[in-house]
C-alpha cells in the first residue's frame, strides 16, 4: 500500500491537489504486492516561467521508481509522470517474466496488457572493466569532461570508498558515495 509524502516549492498544496496526486499516483497499488509498504515521495515545483515540474521517487524492495515531468499544467504533469511510472513497472515485469521463463522457473503473473515482447533497450551491448584511481572528486569531475561522458566513477583518495560523479539535468555535477 502506498503512502505519501508531498512537498511543494513556491505552490500551496491544496486539499485538492493532494487528492489528485494521491489519486493518480495510487493506479500503481494495482501493480504492487499487498503486503508492500512504500512512500510516494512527491514533489510539485512552480518556476517563475510558471512551469510545474512534478518528481516522483518511490523505493522498492527490489526497485526504485523515479519520474519526473515539465509543463505548463500542473495536473497534466501529474498524469504524465503516472504514466512513466506505469511503463516502468511494465517493463520491469516484463523483463522479470521473460528471465524466470528462460531459466524454466513458474511464470509469474503478468502485468495486464503487457505482450512479453523482448525490449532491446535495456540489452547489454558492452562490457568494460575499470581500475580505480584514487582522486578527490574535482579531479573526477575534470576527468568525466575531458572524457566526454556524463558519469565518472572513482575512488575517494579521502575515504578510501568508491564514488560516482555525474552531470545533472540542470548542467552541474552530483556525487554518490558507495558505502
Amino acid at each position: 500500500m502506498l503512502k505519501f509524502n508531498i512537498r511543494g516549492e513556491n505552490v500551496d498544496l491544496t486539499d485538492a491537489i493532494r487528492d489528485y496526486v494521491e489519486k493518480r499516483i495510487s493506479k500503481i497499488n494495482k501493480f504492487l504486492e499487498d503486503n508492500v509498504d512504500a512512500t510516494a515521495h512527491v514533489n510539485l515545483k512552480v518556476y517563475k516561467n510558471k512551469t510545474f515540474k512534478v518528481e516522483v521517487t518511490i523505493p522498492l524492495p527490489y526497485l526504485t521508481l523515479r519520474a519526473e515531468e515539465t509543463s505548463n499544467d500542473m495536473y497534466a504533469s501529474i498524469d504524465l509522470v503516472t504514466d512513466k511510472l506505469e511503463r516502468q513497472i511494465r517493463k520491469y515485469k516484463t523483463k522479470v517474466n521473460r528471465k524466470s521463463r528462460e531459466k524454466g522457473l513458474k511464470n509469474l503473473e503478468f502485468v495486464p496488457g503487457d505482450d512479453g515482447t523482448e525490449d532491446d533497450s535495456l540489452k547489454i551491448v558492452r562490457t568494460k572493466e575499470i581500475s580505480l584511481k584514487p582522486m578527490d572528486s574535482e579531479e573526477a569531475v575534470l576527468q568525466m569532461d575531458m572524457l566526454g561522458h556524463d558519469f565518472f566513477i572513482f575512488q575517494d583518495a579521502d575515504t578510501n570508498g568508491t564514488s560516482v560523479v555525474y552531470r545533472r539535468n540542470d548542467g552541474r555535477y552530483g556525487l554518490i558515495e558507495i558505502n
